[in-house]
């Protein structure tokens, strides 16, 4: 019988549980590596190639040494091994050379979030590279927590409002779609970009009291698709979901079915 999770490991599938790797791994040791996220629909992933590649870009941003041919294989020998549902593939390659990839069920996640902003300073020098280096992403997300809400907003020391912990950021301001834009030194999204590509969204550069006038709001990732934002440091939003987040909720999951119906098995 097909298991809803599995892991491969350097070419082998097993189960989670029994996925190892050294201790020795600067992986582990000092976050040297890259990863992806990736969502599975029927046992499908979207934006395959476009998350490899970005991969890709960041490993060699890295000077990491990454087989792309070989991870495709472990993603296809993995998901030849599961069942067919709505669950989460995450990939990893670490600087001790494993290449790991993970089913995972999806996350449970409330219908909207309120959000608190942190002061965060992006690291220039890991520009566009999603490393394993998360810590501070992930502290954000629990100093949120910590004050009610729940995710963290990220804020540079200037005031100039970037992303969530894992998520982009959209608002709507005088009833135009707006982004923080990727000249601020974001994350170059897949979701953010394909929001971008089918909504009438623009980039803009975004301040907390522009959020504080801002009549909608919403998260945007692989695995939220789109999420209301309903609170943003403890101002109620007047519409969560209001029509616009509504209306780029529907054309996200027609982008995500015709992509979907378009692309060739992994």
């Amino acid at each position: 019988m097909l298991a809803r999770t599995a892991a491969i490991l350097d070419g082998q599938v097993m189960d989670i549980a029994e996925a190892r790797i050294p201790v020795t791994d600067q992986g582990l040791l000092r976050g040297d590596g890259v990863f992806e996220v990736l969502r599975l629909y029927g046992g499908r992933p979207f934006a395959l190639d476009e998350h490899l590649h970005r991969m890709v870009r960041g490993a060699e941003s890295l000077r990491l040494p990454l087989d792309a041919q070989a991870l495709r294989c472990d993603i296809a020998a993995l998901l030849a091994a599961i069942e067919p549902a709505d669950l989460v593939l995450r990939l990893v390659v670490t600087r001790g050379g494993r290449r790991i990839g993970i089913i995972e069920e999806l996350p449970v996640l409330p219908a909207a979030s309120a959000l608190r902003s942190v002061t965060y300073a992006p690291t220039r020098v890991l520009d566009g590279v999603k490393s394993l280096s998360y810590a501070a992403n992930m502290l954000a997300t629990r100093i949120a927590r910590e004050q009610g809400a729940d995710e963290a907003l990220l804020v540079t020391p200037h005031g100039r409002v970037l992303e969530g912990p894992t998520t982009s950021l959209f608002y709507v301001l005088a009833g135009t779609l707006y982004t923080p834009p990727l000249t601020d030194r974001i994350l170059d999204s897949i979701s953010r970009r394909a929001l971008l590509s089918v909504t009438d969204a623009a980039e803009r550069a975004t301040t907390l009291p522009d959020l504080a006038e801002a009549s909608e709001a919403f998260l945007a990732s692989s695995l939220r698709e789109v999420q209301p934002v309903h609170a943003i440091d403890g101002r109620s939003l007047p519409r969560a979901p209001g029509p616009v987040s509504s209306a780029a909720a529907v054309a996200m999951r027609e982008h995500i079915e015709a992509q979907l119906a378009r692309a060739p098995a992994a």
